[in-house]
């Protein structure tokens, strides 16, 4: 495939040996002319691992070649990639003035040629950008259509400096966000023996993960510093905690629990993160990763309440108690919070949780529910339909429960406030609300 690539920085550079190393014949555009001659000369125009002798192979052999002539670039080429600058400001907001600028220049071109082309961002650009700035400057300098007359993708990179070509090669993740079907071909096409399955996604999921995978590496160095902070006022070797920590792939480097949903509760993890801040304190050690963590474990309490009393309803039924599905445990249940807000607040409340019955209770379970919670075992319902009949907003708490319940007939009339995600199909809505989907 013939590729334009936009912008000779570090993406840029990379992007275009590795694409022609592959087969692609590349041009890469740049502004500034040093770039330009250097690729044209074989040399690198920044360091990094292996690019210069990729770079001066693929420059000798044709495949690579570097202009500044944008319009000629766009008319012998498929699909154009851009990977220019998005730098912050000093408010934290992203400048996109590079990225409008291209886009217009691709759109003034586009106006002009009759062929389909796809324009592809790889710039990192915050959620919506590309349909907020870039499509709208496409349409407006071309007079054309996205993804009728031409071709949108967004194609985020996962690129780590200093070993930039090792990552492209085995990245972890591939991600193609596009409008149209024939853009999705081509990015598929542009490295076809990828080790892993990419993943087809809207533009704007695409633009979202290069966000969070990165925040995502920032919260894990800093815990691992906080961390390592705490072992060494405990004369504790960090980093053997850290390798034991990482090489449980079932829960600690998992999927497990990341899935955005309600407040995190039971009998360890807030015990646990208080009695970890409090010895760290006892040593003087500063524990803002942790703070943070209890902290935004509050915030999504709060909204959790927050969708409840927007719904507006005085009767409200709660499936859900225990602090999780599939057992009876209240100690620190988020749902127990939320039951207890709710009644200070005023609301007519009744709930149903299968394990958490006055006829199913025994012993040391049932004299704790009856001795320290009698607000709470007089809200207590025998069986769902009590529950449902009572309420006007149902909050889900429990997903097999509520699972189950969804598509009930009765269901259709009452306002639902759903902390857990039931039906990933479904999106808030008028009688629908998600905590946060």
């Amino acid at each position: 495939m013939n590729i334009s690539i936009f912008g000779i920085g570090y993406v840029g550079a990379v992007s275009a040996a590795c694409l022609a190393r592959d087969g692609h014949r590349v041009l890469a555009v740049d502004v500034n002319p040093s770039k330009v001659e250097d690729i044209n000369a074989g040399r690198s125009p920044i360091v990094e691992k292996g690019l210069p002798e990729l770079i001066a192979a693929m420059a000798q052999d044709g495949r690579l070649s570097a202009s500044s002539d944008l319009k000629a670039a766009v008319l012998d080429s498929e699909l154009s990639l851009v990977c220019v600058g998005t730098p912050s400001r000093q408010n934290g907001s992203l400048e996109l003035t590079y990225a409008v600028r291209v886009a217009e220049q691709l759109g003034e071109v586009l106006a002009t040629k009759a062929e389909f082309h796809s324009v592809v961002f790889r710039s990192t650009m915050v959620p919506g950008s590309m349909e907020d700035v870039i499509v709208p400057a496409l349409e407006k300098a071309s007079g054309k259509q996205a993804g009728v007359d031409f071709g949108v993708g967004y194609y985020p990179e996962f690129l780590r400096e200093s070993s930039a070509i090792a990552d492209y090669d085995a990245p972890g993740a591939v991600v193609f966000g596009s409008m149209d079907a024939t853009t999705l071909e081509r990015l598929h096409a542009l490295q076809p023996d990828v080790p892993i399955r990419p993943t087809e996604t809207p533009i704007r999921v695409a633009e979202t993960i290069k966000y969070f995978n990165n925040a995502w590496h920032a919260l894990k160095i800093s815990f691992s510093n906080e961390a390592g902070n705490i072992c060494r006022a405990l004369d504790v070797d960090s980093h053997q905690v850290m390798e034991i920590l990482c090489s449980d792939t079932r829960l600690n480097i998992s999927p497990a629990y990341m899935k955005p949903g309600f407040a995190f509760g039971g009998s360890c993890l807030p015990k646990d993160l208080r009695a970890l801040r409090f010895r760290a304190r006892e040593l003087d050690v500063a524990t803002p990763i942790l703070d943070g963590v209890m902290n935004a474990n509050a915030v999504q309490l709060d909204r959790g309440y927050r969708l409840v009393e927007a719904a507006g309803k005085r009767k409200i039924g709660m499936i859900g108690l225990s602090f999780k599905s599939g057992t009876d445990d209240l100690r620190e249940s988020p749902l127990l919070l939320l039951a207890e807000t709710l009644i200070g607040k005023g609301y007519d409340l009744r709930i149903f949780d299968p394990n958490i019955r006055i006829s199913r209770l025994t012993g040391a379970n049932l004299a704790y529910v009856r001795e320290r919670m009698p607000h709470i075992a007089s809200l207590l319902c025998e069986n769902l339909d009590e529950m449902i009949a009572h309420a006007e907003t149902i909050v889900i708490g429990h997903k097999k429960l509520g699972a189950d319940v969804i598509g009930r007939a009765e269901i259709k009339e009452k306002y639902i406030v759903d902390l857990v995600r039931v039906d990933p199909s479904l999106r808030s809505d008028a009688s629908y609300e998600g905590l946060c989907w």
